[in-house]
């Protein structure tokens, strides 16, 4: 099958093969069987919920097997792969020695639609981006659609526009660095640069190969498009020197092209003021960037300033992102399960000025949790590290302060809470991926969550 010119390509009577029955796979084997496509669907690993996944898909004529993957994917026209399978698997090396064309799931969607689209990619602040994003572009003018890494699907989203189509439809896409491994023509008029810091190092052969994937989110942009990116970050601030879009930068500084910031305020091209810093309600000078970049590409897209400042005083953030769960006898439980690299730990400790008790922990992504040492001299009051990465943690703190070292998250829950003291916070911020003891970072969020509601029952 040749995928080389996106108008022509057609899946009627076409043979697709869909790796993994996750989220992403489900999506796109439900979008490619309405495009026509024979779909045939595969994962690796058994659950009961894969399983289960996998019986109702046959109920909607779509085949499919767990525990392999079977030769039959080697006579597929296509193959679509989902985000969570890593490009050398073996039987992505083998389809492409039989030159069976491979694509991702967020490549696969957009073939599907010619809705504009706005996509987010960094290694910290996306989810809290694409939120605020999706917020000011939901106008008169456009009904935006949210989707892509949050956990819904872009063929999902794109699918449902098939059998109801929106002529004001405007995707908001957060993208990880897996979703762009296999693109050949996904284009946003929009893309987004939050900042580039060490993330999915146990993923990526080497940090050049990780700023590699995400840069491609700009490389098929034309003249009519825009790149938004952070001036201020070392690896961003040059990387679109000579780019065919048009690049405009964000700061927190007077130096962004569309928007600038002060000690008081952010004001727009003709100085006059989009909204005085007071007014925002999503605390944390990190945050002030996320507003930046949202606030950067609504405009492009025409939103008009006032909605735009409306949005920013109202927006108080993203479940599982320095989310405060509850006080209990002067201790703040905060939810951070989101920060999934050493990097978002660090801005979640910058953003607190009381003493802490840390909990790390959940399967090393090969951060660096030495970079978290200079906290020690300042809030930071002891590590709790539970999980696969317990002991690589303990090595890199050392005895630089109080450190624990216990096996699930519970456990962190019930040991914090009896080392706090009044006025500490505990912070959940993992700096890890959560598969070791969880689905997803969003499960592991609300364990915490339930554990310290107990905490409170029994106070």
């Amino acid at each position: 099958m040749d995928i080389s010119n996106r108008s022509d390509i057609n899946l009627m009577g076409k043979t697709v093969a869909i790796l993994g029955i996750g989220k992403s796979g489900i999506a796109a084997a439900k979008l490619g069987k309405e495009m026509g496509a024979d779909i045939f669907i595969s994962d690796l690993n058994e659950s009961s919920e894969i399983n289960a996944s996998l019986n109702a898909l046959a109920e909607l004529g779509i085949a499919g097997e767990t525990g392999i993957h079977s030769d039959r994917i080697q006579k597929s026209d296509l193959v679509v792969v989902s985000p969570g399978i890593p490009k050398h698997a073996e039987v992505l090396t083998k389809a492409k020695s039989n030159g069976i064309p491979i694509s991702g799931e967020i490549e696969f969607a957009s073939w599907f639609t010619n809705a504009p689209i706005a996509a987010v990619t960094g290694s910290n602040g996306k989810t809290t981006t694409v939120h605020l994003l999706n917020e000011m572009c939901s106008t008169d003018t456009f009904n935006s659609h949210l989707a892509g890494n949050i956990g819904f699907p872009f063929s999902e989203a794109v699918l449902q526009d098939i059998k109801k189509p929106d002529g004001n439809r405007i995707y908001i896409l957060e993208i990880s660095s897996f979703q762009m491994e296999f693109t050949h023509h996904f284009c946003p008029h929009i893309s987004v640069f939050l900042n580039i810091s060490p993330d999915h190092l146990d993923r990526h052969a080497d940090m050049d190969e990780y700023v590699s994937e995400k840069l491609k989110l700009a490389e098929r942009q034309t003249e009519k498009d825009f790149i938004v990116y952070n001036l201020d970050d070392a690896i961003l601030s040059s990387a679109f020197n000579g780019s065919t879009a048009t690049a405009c930068p964000f700061s927190l500084g007077p130096d962004g092209k569309i928007f600038g910031l002060n000690e008081s305020k952010i004001f727009d091209e003709e100085h006059a003021t989009l909204i005085d810093l007071d007014r925002i309600a999503l605390p944390g000078r990190h945050n002030l960037a996320n507003q930046l970049a949202a606030a950067s590409a609504a405009h492009l897209l025409g939103v008009d300033h006032s909605h735009i400042s409306r949005v920013m005083e109202s927006f108080a953030g993203v479940e599982h992102r320095l989310e405060a769960v509850m006080d209990i006898q002067g201790v703040t439980y905060i939810n951070d399960s989101k920060a999934t690299n050493v990097d978002a730990v660090n801005v979640a400790l910058e953003s607190l000025s009381t003493p802490t008790i840390l909990i790390l922990g959940g399967i090393d992504k090969g951060g660096d949790f030495t970079l978290l040492l200079p906290h020690t001299h300042n809030h930071l009051k002891e590590v709790i590290a539970y999980g696969q990465a317990r002991n690589q943690i303990q090595t890199a703190i050392g005895d630089a302060v109080r450190f624990t070292s216990v096996e699930n998250l519970m456990d962190a829950v019930t040991v914090s809470h009896a080392h706090a003291e009044n006025g500490y916070s505990v912070l959940l911020s993992p700096g890890c991926s959560s598969f070791d003891q969880f689905q997803n970072f969003e499960e592991r969020g609300s364990v915490f969550k339930q554990a310290v509601a107990q905490l409170a029952k029994s106070a």
